[in-house]
């Protein structure tokens, strides 16, 4: 499956069209790696998502061309959540 068609299924992002931009700018990373929006996903991969001023990582758990609301968070598992505050503010 697609990145960007993973992203808006899981609803880890809300659009696709946003889904793809993110992954345009460069801040999605299967893997490790820099992610493009047409880059493949496979249940194990870990997909690691910045979202402003703070970043998400997943396991991918199973893929599914559509699934309901209260069915998309067991498509991924969180492995962790980052905040990335500017430091030295306070």
């Amino acid at each position: 499956m697609r990145l960007d068609k993973f992203l808006k299924v899981s609803r880890l992002i809300k659009r696709r069209t946003v889904a793809k931009d993110v992954s345009d700018q460069g801040r999605v990373w299967i893997n490790g790696k820099e992610a493009k929006p047409s880059s493949t996903v496979k249940p194990g991969d870990e997909v690691t998502v910045r979202f402003g001023s703070k970043s998400v990582t997943v396991r991918i758990e199973r893929l599914a061309e559509t699934t309901r609301k209260d069915e998309a968070a067991g498509m991924y598992t969180v492995i962790k959540e980052e905040s990335h505050a500017s430091e030295g503010l306070f």
